[in-house]
């Protein structure tokens, strides 16, 4: 079972609807041997988990439904149509608090499985970090293919370490890694829907991003660098990405200046020179562009001035005190390039 979108909850939900409107219909019609038999009553006990007008209505039909009709062989339906209405329930006190009381009602293994990823997501929102992720560890070992479990914990993880919080960086990471391994080698889950699977595969740049600053955090600049490449060519117009890069070139022009003026006055000296200057150009360039694209935009405010500040800073020393040039430089990267 998935962390759903509210397409995706909405399909499921028909599907249920369209599901029991068959069985009314087959329920008074000749049964095969092919297909069991399906009361009138079950059809009847779980439409009033469908009509319920409010969460304690459909928490309420639906143990009903499990107490009349435990061995039903529309039982897993049932159970998928509630874990999807929780999962749509946004208040993550009520999601947690229903997730918990659809564990009283369904204990069989399967139905109770289901439920994880609502859990695991009630308690992300609610900031229970340490049962998010035990209770992710649980569900993984058992679905290890869970990419939606997988990719928010991933973030999680990231965005806790962020927080100098650093306690699940290790296992966010595998997270990270995974889920990018099933999104970048398209291994779809056989029960997630085709176009559904395409929407997942829109968080790879933001996986690339983070897994970055894992790199960044275990100071490993050569580990970090490709993936925001590769975060980048998927998303041109994050301009954290040029921001991150524009950080590691920036401690390579710092390392190759100290160096600079540790040498004798020569040729050595002065091939070191163009390589600190080519590499404070390339600050400069990825710093514009992250100035560009994150300009007007009240998410980035603090952001953007801080990093105009430097790349003022920087532009300014190598054009002789001046900033003539700059706002055109800036005004050039205000459109992103198209993804790949």
């Amino acid at each position: 079972m998935r962390i759903q979108s509210l397409s995706a909850r909405l399909l499921g939900i028909c599907a249920f609807v369209v599901a029991l409107s068959g069985l009314a219909l087959a329920s008074s019609a000749p049964q095969t041997q092919d297909k069991p038999k399906v009361s009138e009553g079950e059809v009847n006990a779980a439409n009033a988990v469908k009509t319920a007008a409010d969460n304690d209505g459909k928490m309420a039909a639906a143990d009903a439904f499990v107490k009349k009709y435990p061995q039903s062989t529309i039982r897993h339906q049932v159970a998928e149509y509630l874990v999807n209405h929780i999962l749509g329930v946004t208040d993550p006190n009520q999601k947690l608090a229903l997730a918990q009381k659809y564990g009283t009602i369904f204990t069989d293994k399967a139905d109770a499985e289901i439920i994880k990823p609502a859990i695991i997501d009630a308690d992300v929102k609610l900031g229970r970090f340490d049962e998010a992720f035990a209770g992710g560890a649980t569900h993984l070992a058992n679905d290890p293919e869970d990419i939606q479990v997988l990719v928010l914990l991933a973030i999680t993880g990231v965005d806790q370490a962020k927080n100098k919080n650093p306690k699940f960086l290790s296992v966010s990471e595998q997270y990270g890694a995974k889920a990018i391994e099933m999104l970048e080698g398209d291994k779809k889950p056989a029960d997630m829907d085709a176009a559904f699977w395409t929407q997942e595969k829109a968080v790879l740049p933001q996986l690339y991003q983070q897994l970055a600053i894992v790199a960044l955090m275990q100071l490993k600049p050569a580990e970090a660098q490709p993936k925001l490449e590769k975060a980048l060519k998927l998303a041109p117009a994050d301009p954290y990405n040029y921001f991150l890069l524009g950080s590691i070139a920036n401690d390579e022009y710092q390392k190759m200046a100290q160096t600079y003026k540790g040498m004798s006055p020569g040729k050595e000296q002065e091939d070191q020179l163009a390589k600190a200057t080519a590499k404070l150009d390339s600050v400069i360039d990825l710093f514009a562009h992250a100035v560009a694209l994150s300009e007007g935009k009240p998410q980035y405010q603090q952001f953007h001035d801080q990093i105009l500040q430097d790349l003022t800073t920087y532009y300014s020393y190598r054009h002789n005190k001046s900033t003539d040039g700059l706002q055109k430089l800036i005004d050039g990267y205000k459109v992103a390039p198209k993804s790949n």
